[in-house]
Order: C-alpha cells, then structure tokens, then sequence
C-alpha cells in the first residue's frame, strides 16, 4: 500500500510514519504551516522524512489560518494549562483543521497515484476535536471516494483512531520511535513546557504505556496534578 503520512513533527505522527515504513510503502511525509503559534514542530518532520529517506512536503496554509481566528494556536490567546478533559481546551480548536489539510493531502495522493492517505488522529482527540472522531474519518473517507471516483482510489488510513496515546507509545517502542526526535508541545519554548494539554497528554501517555520518557520537561511534574484533576 502506497502511502502519504500528514506528519506534524508529533509523537503520534512520527510513530505512524515509522509504522507505515515498516509494514507498507511510505511514498513521503506532508506538513502544514497554517500559521501556527510556532514552526519548531515542523523541523522534527523534516527530520523524520529525512531519516525515512522519503520526500517531504510542506504545505503553505499561512493565508488560510489567518481566517480560522479564535484559537489558541494561531492568535495571539495564551496556551491553558491542564489536561485536555477539561473544557477550557477547547481554545486549542482549530476550526475545520483536519478536513482542509485532509483533502489536500488527498489530492496529492491522487496525483501521485499513492494508495492511502495515512493520519495519526487517535482516541485522545476525540473529547474536543470532533475532526479527529470516527464518525469524522469515515464519513470523509466516503466524500472523498466520491471526489475522486474514476480518477483515483484513495482511502484513509487511521489506525489509532479508537485506541488511546498510551498504545501509540507502545507502538513507537516496539517499532524503535526515536521519541526524543518528536514534538509536541503548544507553546514551542526551547523544551516542552510540561503544563500544556498536549504536554500533559504526552507524559501521562508515557506512564500509562511502562516506557521511558526521553521529553525535557520545564515542568515534568504538573501532569500528575493535572489527570488528578481532570477524573
């Protein structure tokens, strides 16, 4: 199976790539910079196409992020703190973020005649981003079958779609993930800044899995406080 990974730099991401290259045909990594808060998680992307040995793209969707206003990744709005069970992430949505860099991932797929478009959304996501759900990935799966009907036959890939990250850490361990060569963290300080949901999210993922963690945290602690919090 010939495929494309959307690949943002990210420990899920990265994990997927190396999942595709090791049981099917990774064709290459695509990235998108939408005017993120910062650029830094698309440098471990380069890194990870460049250690695949796969062509990497990075999609111009600055102009486009510009008008998805009101999140906290791409205004000027500060990053909270906490896990991501708690309402007051719902500031990190980025509205219709997953359908428009899905569909342009689907039509380079399309035109390079790759069989699947691969992405690492995963059980997770599902509490704030609703493009990151089942029922999102399967019913764009369909549209596109219909986008594209007797031109090309893409499907989407998502195999982490119902597990949760701690299995995605199980997976990149058992596949030799560099973990260290990732990044996930909102705010893009020279280490992870350990408070973010995303932060949280990643050493609570580590804990739950048994395995090590390689991250610098600036705060390696405030996790544990945070799940308490969010039960």
């Amino acid at each position: 199976m010939k495929t494309i990974v959307i690949c943002s730099g990210g420990l899920d991401s990265v994990t997927l790539a190396d999942k595709i290259s090791a049981e099917h045909e990774l064709v290459g990594l695509v990235s998108f910079d939408y005017g993120q808060r910062h650029r830094k998680e698309l440098d471990y992307a380069a890194r990870a196409a460049e250690r695949l040995g796969v062509k990497h793209d990075i999609i111009d969707m600055r102009g486009i992020g510009a008008s998805l206003t009101g999140s906290a990744l791409t205004d000027d709005v500060d990053v909270p703190d906490g896990h991501y069970a708690e309402e007051t992430m719902r500031i990190t949505v980025v509205p219709n973020r997953n359908a428009i860099m899905l569909t342009i991932a689907f039509g380079i797929a399309a035109a390079r005649q790759a069989d699947a478009v691969a992405t690492a959304v995963h059980g997770g996501d599902h509490f704030i981003y609703p493009d990151c759900r089942p029922a999102f990935t399967e019913a764009f799966e369909a549209m596109q079958k219909q986008a594209l009907d007797g031109y090309a036959d893409v499907s989407l890939y998502t195999p982490f779609v119902r597990v949760p990250k701690s299995a995605i850490v199980e997976e990149g361990a058992r596949l030799g993930t560099d973990f260290a060569q990732t990044w996930s963290c909102y705010k893009g300080g020279a280490h992870h800044c350990g408070r973010c949901g995303t932060c949280v999210e990643r050493r609570e993922a580590f804990d739950l899995a048994g395995v090590t963690d390689p991250t610098v945290y600036d705060d390696p602690d405030f996790w544990k406080a945070a799940v308490e919090k969010a039960r």
